[in-house]
């Protein structure tokens, strides 16, 4: 294997865009209309019906919101929960910063939980325990740190596409009265139950459209959520807290110049050059999780067997935006940081997802954690290696990332 880092001949993530996306960004480059209107106002009723959502208007409806991204779909859903000062929202130790900074934006607390034993989502158990101290009036680690406060909010994430068990999760959240805010970044499309979507069970769900999701407009997000009172809040403070939208005020011959600011909202909404790539895209959706669905299963297939190794937890419904591969360290005469250099020397992206944030600065020096107080997260972050994992990728590619990843193994697996 060779010593140099060549140029990568297999990135870790490439988005899987057609002539037919860039056709639909032409039209809407020509039409004179580039910010929010017809083309968001489509992709979010088309999403809804992806979902099973029904009717808008109908009673128990499925409303879906276009925004500028995930992390501000998470944002207003907690504000329209009313997530705000002395309140607290519980977090997966083991998620990406997003989910957490958005609870400071709103001047909230974080409150970290440790991942299911042979998991990297949030456990049910730990979250319980967490909110059985914090009503019995004790702070929220057993080694007595962290803030006391109002619990608000819960924000499972589906880690890698594989869905958390929701049932448990709703069950304790509705036992201790707390919004539940699905982080479904990862999880388009993710099935819970024949008719049931990640991302539509709680009070709200967010699904991410970045660059390397399992469908794409670039940047972007949706907000899904079934109260129309929640969902009216969310329309109005996405786009600067202004009663009407700009589609209309500008394109309605009828309509009147007049408009009122009603809140001190943002600047969150979706403009149509990227909701015209998410239509396609959502067309092609069924496609591309049945590709990511036969790479996972090469992956599987190739690694079962190898000591050194522990495959991605399983369970149906996994969209498998990540490919998370665990080394066995006590199994290896390298570290995971050398298993990922060999790999880029020989020319094959791989990403680790993720650091937990209870080892970050910010939130280390904010609330007095050390690296074992979530020691499932360490774990698993002290193992994880993502593999390229991407629809188009090719039985060539495939084939060579499984190639090296098994001659890795053979020179430095402890027999």
């Amino acid at each position: 294997m060779g010593d140099e880092n060549p140029p990568l001949t297999i990135p870790f993530a490439l988005p899987f865009i057609g002539k037919e996306e860039e056709e639909a960004a032409l039209r809407v480059l020509r039409s004179g209309w580039l910010t929010t209107g017809k083309e968001a106002l489509a992709f979010e009723e088309e999403f809804a019906t992806f979902l099973g959502g029904g009717v808008t208007g109908e009673k128990n409806s499925l409303r879906c919101l276009a925004v500028n991204s995930a992390t501000s779909g998470l944002h207003l859903a907690l504000e329209a929960s009313e997530l705000g000062p002395g309140d607290l929202a519980l977090v997966p130790a083991y998620t990406f910063t997003s989910t957490a900074e958005v609870v400071r934006y709103l001047g909230a607390e974080t409150i970290f939980v440790d991942c299911a034993p042979g998991s990297f989502n949030m456990d049910p158990a730990a979250l319980e325990k967490t909110l059985q101290r914090l009503e019995a009036g004790l702070l929220p680690y057993p080694r007595g740190f962290g803030p006391r406060g109002r619990p608000k909010a819960v924000l499972p994430v589906h880690f890698g596409g594989l869905p958390c068990d929701m049932d448990a999760i709703m069950t304790i959240a509705r036992k201790y009265g707390l919004k539940v805010i699905e982080d479904a970044a990862h999880a388009f499309p993710s099935k819970i139950a024949p008719n049931s979507y990640a991302g539509t069970i709680g009070d709200a769900g967010v699904f991410s459209f970045y660059a390397t999701k399992t469908i794409t407009t670039g940047e972007g997000g949706m907000v899904v959520c079934r109260d129309p009172a929640m969902a009216e809040r969310i329309s109005r403070m996405r786009l600067h807290g202004i009663d009407r939208n700009v589609w209309n005020r500008y394109t309605d011959a009828k309509a009147s110049w007049y408009y009122e600011v009603q809140d001190a909202g943002y600047k969150y909404n979706m403009p149509d050059i990227l909701a015209t790539i998410g239509r396609v895209q959502l067309t092609r959706a069924v496609d591309l999780l049945r590709q990511r669905e036969e790479m996972a299963r090469r992956y599987n297939e190739a690694f079962g067997e190898e000591p050194a190794l522990i495959l991605p937890p399983s369970g149906s419904g996994n969209a498998w935006h990540l490919y998370p591969l665990s080394l066995r360290q006590d199994r290896l005469k390298i570290s995971r940081d050398v298993f990922i250099e060999k790999m880029k020397a020989e020319g094959i992206g791989v990403s680790v997802h993720f650091i937990p944030l209870h080892v970050m600065p910010y939130y280390k020096n904010r609330y007095g954690f050390i690296d074992d107080d979530f020691p499932r997260a360490l774990r698993n972050f002290k193992g994880e290696i993502s593999l390229p994992l991407w629809p188009g990728m090719g039985e060539d590619k495939i084939e060579r990332v499984i190639a090296v990843v098994k001659t890795i193994l053979r020179n430095y697996t402890i027999l």
